[in-house]
């Protein structure tokens, strides 16, 4: 059995009345993508901030790698190995490619950039970005500004930053949000071509990527994880296609 990453047990939040994570108890791991899906509103981002130190449970343990992790701060998780991308593009336009990852990697090892030094003074700098760019398919475009990329290329550049703290996991918060059908096709060809560089836990809205993606799918409702399973499973749960209310998820 592969080793599990991360296991949640039982995890609650509440901000005032609202019940936003119903005693949640979920895995993933190495080498798998367990995707998280559920309609707007079903506490899924809410989750994941928790998982990444944004938000402190009221109840319940997170674990990764082993330890209790439940109340580490976002840097602490970092530096053990948790990365995560966000809804809304985060990259620093006014820099290249090859700055955003540099940065980034920077920044993953606990070093301050007050400084912007020109990464191509920095030969070992340089090289580790250009490998993190290669990874995600964008190295030809190491010299262009962030602002100049497209917006599917933006979101494989912060896959690319993601990575540069080398993770055990990769959260990922809609990655395919925005992108029109190309653009999603080739996130999936390289979100797929990671699965064995590290874990991943996937949001996503986009059915037909979860569905090529996914080894495991959780279903989020109302803050509860109503059913997890492959996704010939998912398919055929009746509970699950109620609860989309007609979404496309056959």
């Amino acid at each position: 059995m592969a080793e599990l990453l991360l296991v949640t047990d039982r995890l609650v939040k509440r901000f005032g009345g609202l019940l936003a994570t119903d005693n949640v108890s979920i895995d993933v791991a190495q080498g798998e993508i367990h995707a998280l899906i559920g309609p707007n509103g079903a506490g899924k981002t809410t989750l994941v901030s928790q998982l990444t130190g944004g938000l402190v449970p009221d109840a319940g343990t997170i674990r990764f790698l082993g330890r209790d992790v439940t109340r580490l701060p976002v840097h602490a998780r970092v530096r053990l190995g948790l990365a995560r991308s966000f809804q809304i593009t985060s990259v620093l336009r006014d820099f290249s490619a090859l700055e955003n990852v540099a940065l980034a990697q920077q920044a993953h090892r606990g070093h301050s950039f007050r400084f912007l030094t020109d990464v191509r003074n920095d030969a070992a700098r340089t090289e580790a970005a250009r490998r993190g760019l290669a990874a995600v398919g964008l190295e030809p475009r190491a010299d262009t500004p962030a602002s100049a990329l497209s917006h599917g290329e933006q979101r494989q550049l912060e896959i690319a930053m993601a990575l540069g703290g080398e993770p055990k996991l990769l959260l990922l918060d809609e990655p395919m949000a925005g992108m029109g059908a190309e653009e999603s096709q080739r996130m999936v060809a390289l979100l797929r071509g990671l699965k064995q560089r590290c874990g991943m836990l996937l949001i996503e809205h986009d059915m037909d990527a979860v569905f090529a993606l996914a080894d495991r799918i959780t279903v989020l409702v109302y803050g509860r994880a109503i059913f997890s399973g492959a996704p010939d499973e998912i398919r055929r749960h009746s509970e699950v296609r109620q609860a989309y209310l007609g979404e496309e998820i056959a």
